[in-house]
């Protein structure tokens, strides 16, 4: 009974550290510009050095 109530106890920790590591990602604006990144390894360096 014991070993059931600190993997429960575990479990929850656990849980909550993912939540707030979660929110904390949400709110410092880490999930803002999600297509950014995926269409900038497609721009070649040169045209992106063109266009300035």
């Amino acid at each position: 009974m014991n070993m059931l109530v600190i993997l429960i106890s575990a479990a929850l920790l656990l849980g909550l550290a993912g939540l707030a590591a979660f929110l904390w990602a949400l709110r410092s604006g880490q999930f803002d510009d999600l297509d950014g990144a995926a269409e900038r390894i497609l721009i070649d360096e040169e045209e992106r050095n063109r266009d300035d």
